[in-house]
């Protein structure tokens, strides 16, 4: 098993020590600030490598002195609080919270030990392509600077370098044309899609696929998660047409084990299980002695309801019409024949119960020497007793007649099971295809009853149809005639058995018997076929094969056992590996109204002559940090090769550090002697305002720029 521990969190570093402020303070050095959705990095431009810290900032007030503090960067982890209360200046992919902006370049400055009152040095920042003028200053497309970086001249002289520009950022992917070292901006696209939305793709799909995960799968988890285990596929159908084979998901899919705790046991010695084991056989014993205590009783009072009912139906002569109504009345019943029913159902009861009773009794006839004394010869206090013998008697019947009954089924069922033993000693093959037949037979109409069941859920099934039909028809009986109906003659509907059947065909949710007897028997059967036919195993019953899981289902999300914490406590990745990349070239899987990477970078290319596409597909540039995950250069190639011509060379180039080159590319511009021409003064900021912006070849252009 290819099982890789989740990371623990890792302690704030400790910010790096910066060179002392005085070299930079009268030479002027750029600010560079690459102002990225995940990470805010910062530095001059004669610096080898930048500071950086996450893009996030947090208010913060100190318990112990109640001081307002403001968090930046790692610092906003330091308490769970402040987490809830965090703020990027990023929404999506347009700059927005302008305050939070403000605070991570205050942190900047204070970094970098400028203590001057203005930042007095020439600053280039990083901003998104086509972004909007209300979020917008003098800044630098990353990826065009990204591009820069890996293709610079080696002296001052200008860029000449061509290419097709492909960023993969945090929030949005663009593709800019790049000729002569210029980027064309009026011909960049981008779909909005990036690396947030691809971590949030796998958070959603683990989140559906682990619904009851025993701990919460955050999103820098699923983050790392997505850079460490997904990959694109050159082709994605084929793959998932691979993963149809439950032993080839079982092979490519990797297994994250996030923390879990292993519940203290506490061990008990030989002396203390024997002694809690007498303890729960002596409660056992009781809640037995009380339950049969209980049963007694109930028993008994209902003899007592029955004969008192008896007794008060027995007495009916000796009140008139209007008297035995009010008697009856006042015992609870509404009319005679509710005692008669009440009277019924306490025999049945009582019938069932002495039957339960008779299994294994095997007591003497007991006397009951006043039931055939006439009534002339005894007192009141003989009625009475001679009324309780024919009760006790009427009952020892019943458990004789129950008996006897109970003793004449088990001799058929004897005589059954020596019939079928003779015709399976004679011919094991014949009785064993037999039972197979009716386990068939019990299986299907289980089955067809399953399945009747749920297309009842479709209004428009046959099934439910047929029932709306049979509960109009109960609505608008058309049993009886016209004259019948309006005279209000006698509902009749009830006298036939088969007319209580109508209710078991449209009340879905009402058990029904016949399942329950069919599962009976399948059950019987199976038994059977277990003990003599030795080619029939348990996972040939129906109830090993309705509670077996299909082995595709199983390997993409295995299963563990109930006591198995660690199993529990893991996530295995196999479609998802690839599902997630695949969103890149197909947005629409993911819910993204908006054309794939592929169809994007053909439509851009479309626009140019033959003879400059060609020069941009010799240098297709890869930069961005999902940029770097696998399997991506061969899918660019293998969606974009068909669709150029045969003769027409391509080449993919990812960049050589696709996290810093952005920031190393606006250094290297910044010390040349073009990025005087591209900026604005602060003069022209206050005369025109920061919609007034230069047009050069790495920033954005909009309507209003300076000449």
């Amino acid at each position: 098993m290819n099982i890789t521990r989740l990371p623990t969190p890792a302690p704030p570093s400790v910010p790096r020590s910066t060179e002392p402020y005085h070299h930079h303070r009268t030479a002027h050095t750029p600010l560079i600030i690459d102002n990225g959705s995940t990470t805010f990095r910062w530095g001059f431009a004669s610096s080898p490598a930048p500071q950086a810290a996450p893009n996030v900032i947090a208010k913060y007030k100190e318990r112990k002195t109640n001081k307002p503090l403001l968090l930046f960067g790692e610092g906003v982890d330091l308490d769970s609080g402040t987490k809830a209360q965090s703020r990027n200046p990023w929404e999506g992919d347009v700059l927005l919270n302008f305050d939070a902006l403000e605070n991570a370049l205050d942190y900047a400055f204070v970094n970098l030990g400028i203590d001057t009152p203005s930042v007095d040095h020439p600053v280039l920042m990083t901003e998104r392509l086509a972004s909007p003028l209300h979020s917008r200053s003098p800044y630098c497309v990353d990826g065009v600077m990204s591009f820069y970086q890996n293709n610079k001249p080696s002296s001052q002289i200008p860029s000449t370098s061509d290419g097709l520009v492909i960023s993969f950022n945090t929030a949005s992917t663009a593709v800019i044309p790049v000729l002569n070292g210029k980027g064309i901006m009026s011909r960049a696209k981008r779909i909005p899609w990036g690396g947030s939305q691809a971590s949030d793709y796998l958070l959603k799909l683990v989140q559906l696929k682990y619904s009851n995960f025993s701990t919460r799968v955050t999103t820098p988890q699923s983050n790392w998660m997505l850079h460490n285990f997904c990959e694109f596929a050159t082709d994605y159908t084929a793959v998932l047409r691979t993963l149809k084979d439950p032993l080839q998901i079982r092979a490519t899919e990797r297994i994250v084990q996030f923390p879990f705790v292993v519940p203290a046991y506490e061990e008990k010695t030989e002396e203390e299980l024997k002694r809690l084991a007498e303890k729960r056989k002596e409660q056992g014993r009781k809640l037995q002695e009380l339950a049969a205590k209980t049963r007694m009783e109930k028993l008994a009072q209902k003899e007592n309801d029955l004969r008192d009912l008896i007794e008060l139906r027995e007495n009916r002569s000796d009140f008139s019409r209007r008297e035995w109504i009010l008697k009856l009345q006042e015992e609870g019943f509404d009319d005679e024949a509710g005692l008669d029913e009440t009277i019924k159902k306490l025999e049945n009861d009582l019938k069932k119960a002495r039957k339960k009773e008779a299994e294994g009794e095997d007591t003497e006839e007991p006397s009951f020497p006043l039931v055939d004394v006439p009534d002339a010869d005894l007192d009141e206090e003989g009625l009475k007793e001679k009324r309780k013998q024919k009760l006790m008697k009427a009952g020892f019947e019943a458990r004789a007649r129950a008996k006897r009954e109970k003793e004449r089924e088990k001799a058929e069922k004897e005589k059954e099971e020596r019939k079928e033993e003779e015709e399976r000693d004679m011919d094991i093959e014949g009785w064993s295809k037999k039972m197979r037949q009716e386990q068939e037979n019990l299986i299907n109409k289980i089955k067809e009853r399953a399945r009747r069941k749920a297309a009842l859920g479709d209004r428009k099934s046959a099934a439910a149809q047929a029932r709306m039909k049979s509960i109009a028809n109960l609505a608008n009986d058309d049993r009886l005639p016209k004259k019948k109906r309006k005279g209000r003659a006698e509902d009749m509907f009830g006298a036939d058995d088969a007319d209580w059947a109508i209710y078991r065909k449209i009340n879905t949710a009402a058990p029904s018997s016949d399942e329950e007897e069919d599962l009976n028997q399948l059950a019987i059967v199976e038994s059977k076929l277990l003990a003599h036919d030795p080619t029939f195993t348990h996972k040939e019953t129906h109830a090993s094969i309705t509670s077996q899981r299909s082995a595709l289902i199983s390997a993409f999300r295995p299963i563990y056992e109930e006591g198995d914490i660690e199993g529990h406590s893991r996530i295995h990745l196999n479609v998802e590996r690839w599902r997630v990349c695949e969103a890149w070239f197909s947005p629409i899987m993911a819910g993204i109204d908006s054309a794939g990477l592929g169809e994007v970078a053909q439509n851009v290319l479309s626009r140019f002559t033959d003879s400059e596409k060609s020069r941009l597909v010799k240098n297709i540039f890869l930069t961005g940090a999902p940029s770097q995950l696998p399997g991506l250069v061969p899918r660019l190639l293998a969606t974009l090769r068909p669709n150029l011509p045969t003769e027409m060379p391509i080449e993919v180039i990812q960049a050589k550090d696709p996290m810093l080159d952005a920031w190393k590319g606006m250094a290297s511009f910044a010390l040349t002697r073009e990025f005087a021409k591209v900026g604005v003064t602060r003069q022209e900021y206050e005369e025109q305002g920061g919609e007034r912006v230069r047009r050069w070849w790495g920033g954005n252009w909009n309507g209003g720029f300076i000449v």
